[in-house]
């Protein structure tokens, strides 16, 4: 018998991961709870539990045998889903909640980066409106003001000017856009530099780096327009170098890693750094506990080892194969609802996808109704596709997407812009 393995979240993340578990040969049956309707497609077989279901997850897991689970989404991590299953007995990928709070509160992973000596931007904590602003016209623009909690990547804004930055305080700690999310919240200085993510597989200080990868944050082309959870990536960035990189995981992923077990919080997962290329070398802009979304839908295409047999490895506690592509490049661009990130349209029919050749569909925000795959959410699905060049990659995608019925919907035509200049 095969691995069978539970995957909990259902996005394009999700479908990346179950998607790249299912093509090891060692694995059998890849559950996905609650997943999404284009999923089936592949073969993932879907369990309708929602993801904050702990304790139906957990029955589902031991009456399936299911060997090991894997947690996608950021928000089960922080309800404490790996430390609920871990009680249960059962083998589970992610962080438990103490570690996850590197994600879950900005201020914590600033005060982490300040007793580690990490490098990021300056920065104060605020809960009130008054000492906020004040500090806003000291430090002057361009300033970031970040919700401390989770928002679904919307918690940050980049204030071209003094009267933005008071206005988002003003959202944030007086309107309470994001609940408690926004009770409190981080001002830090804008830096400036080439932005780029960095993944690692994490077991306590055992730090495994990944391939990095852009995304692309804002709405609209140029970066121009609000800021989403992801309008398209690509991996690797050929315009940070490998010493960078190199830089980055010795000063910024191990110290992290380390000072988590040093604080019992032991991170085992996913550690994703968004980081920034100053003239000073690699500094942190945000950390997550899990994958990122869409990056992974680029970067587990470069991974050549078996996935499963790297997770497999890494939960049972033996060292874990990693090798990765050494050439080509693959790039991502997600098709969202017209009005996504604010009020979007919903239930668009989806094209007819069967056409598809050069490209690998991952579906996100979906559900099927009478047998027609309809829109469920603002990122709808992402078109990925793979070349030795990224301006090879990049014209797949696009020529996919030319041929595809995008009506009720957008997307970027300019995702990998910045890796071709």
């Amino acid at each position: 018998m095969g691995l069978k393995i539970l995957v909990i979240g259902s996005g394009g993340r999700e479908h990346a991961i179950c998607k790249k578990l299912l093509e090891s040969p060692r694995v059998s049956t890849v559950f996905c709870a609650p997943g999404n309707a284009g999923m089936k497609r592949d073969g993932i077989q879907l369990v309708p539990i929602a993801e904050t279901e702990h304790h139906a997850l957990i029955a589902f897991a031991k009456e399936q045998t299911i060997d090991w689970s894997f947690v996608g989404p950021e928000v089960p991590l922080l309800n404490g889903i790996v430390d609920d299953f871990a009680a249960a007995g059962l083998l589970i990928f992610g962080p438990k909640k103490a570690a996850a709070l590197i994600e879950g509160s900005k201020d914590f992973a600033k005060k982490m980066m300040d007793l580690y000596d990490v490098p990021t931007a300056a920065y104060q904590t605020f809960t009130d409106f008054e000492q906020a602003q004040v500090y806003v016209k000291k430090l002057g623009a361009p300033i970031v003001i970040k919700a401390d909690g989770l928002a679904a990547g919307k918690g940050v804004v980049v204030a071209e000017n003094e009267a933005e930055a008071i206005s988002a305080l003003d959202e944030m700690l007086n309107n309470h856009k994001f609940g408690a999310s926004s009770g409190k919240v981080v001002v830090e200085e804008f830096l400036v530099g080439e932005e780029f993510s960095l993944m690692a597989f994490v077991r306590n200080q055992e730090v495994y780096p990944m391939v990095t990868a852009q995304d692309h944050k804002r709405a609209f082309e140029q970066d121009r327009g609000p800021n989403t959870g992801g309008m398209g990536a690509y991996a690797p960035v050929p315009q940070i170098a490998d010493e960078l990189v190199a830089e980055a995981v010795e000063t910024i992923l191990k110290p992290i890693a380390k000072g988590l077990v040093e604080q019992e919080r032991a991170f085992s997962g996913i550690l994703y750094a968004g980081l920034i290329a100053t003239e000073s070398g690699p500094k942190v802009i945000e950390f997550n506990a899990r994958f990122g979304d869409p990056e992974t839908q680029v970067v587990l295409q470069r991974l050549e080892s078996d996935f499963a047999e790297v997770i497999d490895a890494l939960v049972t506690n033996r060292q874990p194969e990693i090798r990765w592509k050494k050439s080509g490049f693959h790039l991502g661009t997600v098709i969202a609802a017209n009005g996504y990130p604010e009020a979007y349209e919903k239930q668009i029919p989806l094209p007819d996808f069967s056409a598809v050749k050069d490209a690998t569909i991952y579906f996100a925000g979906v559900e099927e109704q009478k047998e027609q795959l309809v829109s469920a959410g603002g990122r709808i699905y992402l078109v990925e596709a793979s070349g030795e060049t990224l301006q090879e990659a990049q014209a797949k995608v696009y020529r996919t997407l030319d041929n595809l019925d995008t009506s009720g919907c957008f997307y970027r035509k300019d995702i990998g812009f910045k890796g071709m200049k």
